[in-house]
């Protein structure tokens, strides 16, 4: 009876939400905006285009870690990827985008306000959010557009995650945990970062093209926060079930991928171009680098490591793509490849029981593209190289904020999820495996 009321409760969110929306008084445009004659057609195509590239990469994901679980998992872990295109989507509208890019409420440093978090009233269910072009946020294409291109980023982003807890996790826990985890760790992050008046990226001078921080880093750390609370998996050892799978998941994240780094840059422009570049140079890097350096280390060159080692180098390159030049790119693949494949076979990340290695590939991943942006990104007082110890050394603070954030505050939320609704299936259904248990689906 409990777990009725649960799926209840759920309907009833769905429910009131829909009245809602019907019934809502939306509101038009204020004097934030530009006219229509500021619209770039180019500029429209283009970010249209990457909409759709980056919403294609949640599938692939789906593809990816399906191909990688044990066979009793596969579908169970393609859904809670897959899901998120409908809870992350319509949370976005209601309140995430708002949160995200509404008016900054925050704090008061040296005179000038900075903000932690968005005013949830400013874009509630897409208020002012229509086809003129924002003056701050995009201001060469609609509203709509930027909105709906900010949309795919947070929805990959928790889908990230469910490789991390996959075989063993609750599927409606899991459902109550995004939704707790993108209103309270990904907005505000977002905020802080990509906002014009963010904390993070205004105060501190963070540069994150693509996401690196706000996605990967974000999604690395409550990967690790949530292996821990839920514990290991009764039987942790397993063979990939359909190494194809793999194959075809990063052949659409490569792909989509495109979108997430050159579509960044907001515009069909020069930068969009270099992004586009740096971010495939990376990823053959990477791909190559994890082949050779498995071999060197008595490891058979394999189909799995060869994906793992290009999604490595797109994770890499993503803070950086509109930043470097394509020479450094080939390094950022290089150097990401090395230290994630050493991560990935630590003996002591292994204990915990990270079922698909989401620390050692997007934590670290994104950790180390972080680093090296600050060190290597182009222009004046951009990064140690281009403006002095100062600049690096407020990434390097700002990377020690957001990694205790992200970890602490994904534990809390992993630790109030289990309170409300037991996080990890019982034993019988991890035996049975997920599909049949949660599902009543077989592979």
């Amino acid at each position: 009876m409990g777990l009725e009321k649960r799926w209840i409760s759920a309907f009833v969110i769905i429910t009131v939400v829909a009245v809602t929306g019907l019934f809502w008084q939306h509101q038009a445009p204020t004097t934030n905006f530009n006219d229509a004659n500021t619209i770039n057609f180019a500029d429209v195509a283009w970010l249209l285009t990457a909409s759709c590239l980056v919403l294609l990469m949640t599938p692939g994901l789906s593809f990816f870690y399906g191909g990688m679980v044990g066979k009793k998992n596969v579908i169970s872990t393609m859904l809670k990827s897959f899901i998120c295109l409908g809870v992350v989507s319509l949370l976005w509208v209601t309140i995430g985008f708002s949160l995200s890019f509404g008016s900054p409420i925050g704090i008061n440093l040296n005179g000038t306000y900075y903000g932690i978090i968005g005013n949830p009233l400013d874009f509630a269910f897409f208020d002012q959010v229509e086809l003129l072009p924002h003056k701050a946020l995009g201001s060469s294409i609609p509203f709509i557009l930027f909105a709906l291109f900010q949309m795919k980023f947070a929805v990959i982003t928790p889908a990230i995650i469910t490789g991390a807890l996959a075989e063993r996790i609750r599927f409606i826990s899991f459902l109550l945990f995004i939704c707790l985890f993108t209103v309270c760790i990904y907005a505000p992050l977002c905020h802080m970062i990509w906002h014009p008046h963010g904390l993070l990226g205004s105060y501190f001078g963070v540069k994150d093209f693509a996401g690196g921080t706000v996605v990967h880093m974000s999604a690395g750390f409550a990967a690790l926060a949530g292996v821990i609370v839920l514990g290991k998996r009764k039987n942790s050892e397993h063979i990939p079930t359909n190494i194809p799978f793999v194959l075809l998941g990063t052949g659409l994240l490569w792909f989509g991928w495109f979108g997430f780094n050159a579509g960044s840059a907001l515009a069909a422009n020069a930068t969009a171009a270099m992004a586009f570049a740096t971010t495939t140079i990376a990823s053959a890097s990477a791909m190559m680098t994890w082949v050779f350096f498995d071999r060197l280390n008595g490891r058979k060159v394999s189909a799995l490591g060869a994906c793992i080692g290009a999604v490595v180098g797109l994770v890499v390159i993503t803070p950086s793509a509109g930043f470097i030049t394509i020479p450094q790119s080939i390094f950022f693949g290089f150097i990401g490849a090395i230290v994630s494949n050493k991560m990935v076979h630590w003996k002591k990340l292994k204990q915990i029981d990270d079922t698909l290695d989401v620390f050692a590939c997007h934590g670290v991943g994104g950790i180390m593209g972080m680093i090296l942006t600050a060190i290597f990104a182009q222009g004046e007082n951009a990064s140690l190289l281009h403006g002095g110890w100062s600049v690096f050394g407020h990434h390097m603070m700002a990377l020690v904020l957001v990694s205790a954030f992200t970890f602490g505050g994904a534990y809390l939320l992993f630790k109030l999820t289990n309170l409300i609704i037991p996080i990890r299936v019982t034993e019988e259904s991890e035996d049975l495996g997920l599909d049949l248990s949660q599902h009543g689906e077989k592979f």
